[in-house]
């Protein structure tokens, strides 16, 4: 028997004659009240008291039949009008010739015909009042030109009665505790906690399966296509206040708006958790840049650093991100990170433990208390200090003492229970104790147990109980460790980005000056005038255009020096043999400027020169970089890094996105490879750190003040040892064209 004729056993069709489905009962939905007028708009879309299918169709394996089908099958508890021109009725539900010919209010309307006739349907749904539709055809702004003017003619038409769309070209929406399934997913989920979100209708259709086989469920599952209308910035502002939603996840390939999605993200997250994968991350989508910050940037490291300042959960796998959404819908969040692990066999024990330490995390280490009552009752070959090993002949008594004892150790923030599947083991009494402390413990409890068909009715029932439960080991550590990141996002304090007096108004001429001479590229010297109006401390420095310019100018500020190209039209000074260092004396500083001018003109011969830039020199202090870049959907973009070689070769580098708190700054420090070179090693003392913290957030202002900022380098930074504070040795900014 074929799927669909094996689902239609199932149905319990409505007598014919009657134009409503028997049961009228309205969704009882949780956190349904409107928080603003975009919320209260997609309320339709969640609690809906009726549902008009236009494209109904009678045929099985036509899309809109199988909507239909689901309506049905997931026990909707409201009315299903079909709608079709030809079929008097349809799977024993009376349909009708046209959306207006439906007596009565529709609140949800499911779109599946030919895409040109939609726009037409889009205007007749609006003169019936309708003001939720669900575009589930395809052949939209996806197919081409043509098909992306249907689609401004179907937002046309939605905009002006006022209705939302979800789609066009999507799998459909699901609402399970009213039993909407508003899709052609060939799979109903069980009703559950999480609200999940997904660009791809396909991938949707698999983590359903996936879901089904492996007991999850879910809230609200909702796939949003082509986004003409509604996408993953409307959901989030419904959602965080769901109370039937306790983790929303997502998969999403691009954010419309990058702003508004960090603001809502963050206020997601300071209520429930929220997990995601984001496809399309390689550097194949990166561009060409004229700045170091450009070209080491590219839009996954913005999305990394959005993800990293509001406490989204970035999973790099689908199986990462339901092992996370796992792990938070039925556990308590943890005080610490400290790993309790109870274990009937020494290696997945010693496993557990490397992945402990490896994800950040440490092993508890149990009080003489624990350890003298575990000795107690153990046996005497068990191991009583974490992790707790009760052997391979355990039963499930002896379970129970140890996940009990282990759990009430004040050092232990969270256990982990690992089962192999010995001759002994009471594989189904001892998950039996496992959802006894995952139900009353206030601390988290992960399970793994290891192994296959032996260990199968235990994990059904860790699932159907909803305990955390893993394969192995390692994935149980990760889906914690998300617990603790989370956990401490929550309890961290948020604070306002500082607030700097500074001259904007050297700025904006600055800005001006530059375009009114058809440029988009600061010279160092109008970039030594910005950041002093920002704050910045600068070596000091002077334009010369002659040998003796320069040689008087050196001798008044001490050698050595360094001397610079100063062009409009020459960006990477080096590669033309436009920057000596070092120079330590007249001599030295005369040769070098006849030289310099000889190869710049030679390798440069139409550059406009305006002579060069004669600079102190700093020799104390650690280089390093800090930059900007544009993105395009997040806006300016902070980078900073250790210089030279380090940013050169090994990128070692890291970015958030403008503006930025001092908190935000610290972390942001901290995350090079090269942190400790900064802090001091072998007996050197440790940089200014709250000077270099200043200097970044100082930029971040700049960049927020001055958003036609494309991109933009402090190259080096110097950093200086003490109380030192930081110098800017060299800049680099370009504006928006």
């Amino acid at each position: 028997m074929s799927s669909i004729l094996a689902r239609e056993t199932r149905l319990n069709l409505t007598p014919k004659g009657d134009k409503s489905r028997v049961n009228n009962m309205a969704c009882k939905c949780k956190g349904e009240g409107p928080i603003d007028a975009n919320v209260a708009s997609l309320k339709n879309f969640f609690t809906p008291e009726s549902v008009a299918v236009i494209g109904a169709s009678s045929e099985p394996g036509k899309v809109g039949y199988d909507i239909l089908f689901n309506l049905i099958d997931a026990k909707f508890q409201g009315k299903i009008y079909p709608v079709n021109p030809k079929a008097p009725e349809i799977l024993g539900i009376p349909a009708f010739k046209s959306v207006s010919e439906i007596p009565g209010n529709v609140d949800l309307a499911v779109v599946v015909i030919p895409s040109k006739f939609i726009p037409g349907v889009i205007t007749e749904c609006g003169e019936k009042g309708i003001k939720n539709i669900v575009v589930i055809s395809a052949g939209f702004k996806e197919m081409g030109a043509e098909g992306k003017a249907l689609e401004v003619q179907l937002m046309e038409n939605a905009n002006k009665y006022g209705i939302r769309i979800i789609g066009p070209n999507c799998l459909g929406i699901i609402s399970t505790a009213c039993g909407l399934n508003a899709s052609f997913a060939p799979v109903t989920p069980k009703n559950g906690k999480i609200g999940l979100l997904s660009q791809s209708g396909a991938l949707a259709t698999a983590i359903l399966d996936w879901s089904s086989k492996n007991g999850i469920g879910y809230n609200k599952f909702f796939t949003f296509g082509n986004q003409a209308d509604v996408g993953t910035n409307d959901l989030l502002r419904a959602w965080k206040d769901d109370d039937d939603i306790k983790v929303v996840v997502a998969y999403v390939e691009d954010v419309k708006d990058g702003v508004e999605f960090m603001d809502i993200a963050k206020q997601v997250t300071a209520i429930k958790p929220f997990v995601l994968v984001k496809a399309g991350g390689t550097a194949a989508g990166a561009k060409a840049a004229a700045s170091h910050t450009g070209s080491l940037a590219g839009a996954d490291r913005a999305y990394d650093a959005a993800f990293n300042q509001t406490g989204v959960l970035r999973a790099k796998s689908v199986q990462e991100l339901f092992d996370m959404a796992i792990a938070f819908t039925n556990s308590p969040l943890p005080k610490g990170s400290r790993i309790g692990i109870v274990t009937n066999a020494g290696g997945p024990g010693i496993l557990c433990t490397d992945a402990v330490e490896r994800a950040g995390m440490s092993l508890a280490s149990l009080s003489e208390e624990t350890v003298a009552k575990l000795k107690s009752k153990l046996p005497a070959a068990a191991n009583f200090h974490n992790p707790v090993d009760v052997l391979g002949d355990a039963k499930a008594a002896l379970y129970d003492f140890a996940i009990e004892t282990t759990l009430a150790d004040e050092g232990v923030d969270g256990v982990i229970v690992l089962v192999t599947p010995q001759t002994s083991t009471e594989i189904v009494e001892t998950a039996d104790v496992v959802v006894k402390y995952n139900n009353s413990a206030e601390k988290p409890i992960f399970a793994s147990f290891i192994g296959g068909t032996l260990q199968a009715k235990g994990i059904d029932i860790l699932r159907n109980n909803e305990v955390p439960t893993y394969p192995f080991p390692e994935r149980a550590v990760q889906a914690f460790k998300a617990l603790v990141d989370y956990a401490t996002w929550r309890n961290t304090a948020h604070e306002e980005p500082k607030v700097y007096n500074v001259d904007k108004a050297t700025v904006v001429a600055a800005f001006a000056k530059t375009r009114a001479e058809g440029r988009t590229t600061l010279n160092e010297i109008e970039c030594a005038d910005i950041l002093k109006a920002y704050g910045f401390k600068l070596p000091a420095s002077k334009l010369c255009t002659s040998a003796d310019d320069v040689a008087s100018f050196s001798n008044s500020i001490g050698y050595p020096v360094v001397m610079k190209i100063a062009s409009p039209d020459i960006l990477h000074k080096s590669d033309c043999g436009g920057v000596k260092v070092g120079l330590k004396n007249e001599a030295e500083l005369r040769a070098a400027y006849e030289d310099m001018m000889t190869n710049v003109k030679a390798k440069m011969p139409n550059a406009n020169i305006w002579g060069v830039n004669i600079q102190q020199m700093v020799v104390e202090g650690k280089q390093t970089i800090l930059g900007v870049s544009k993105d395009a959907q997040f806006g300016p973009m902070i980078m900073f890094g250790l210089g030279g070689i380090y940013v050169e070769v090994l990128k070692d580098v890291t970015f958030r996105i403008a503006p930025v708190d001092e908190r935000e700054v610290r972390e942001m420090v901290k995350e090079i490879r090269s942190y400790k070179l900064l802090t001091g090693v072998r007996g050197e003392k440790s940089v200014d750190m709250d000077a270099v913290v200043d200097a970044i957030m100082r930029l971040s202002q700049l960049v927020t003040d001055f958003p036609e900022i494309e991109e933009m380098d402090i190259n080096p930074l110097i950093a200086m040892p003490g109380d030192g504070g930081v110098i800017a040795i060299d800049s680099r900014i370009s504006l928006k064209v």
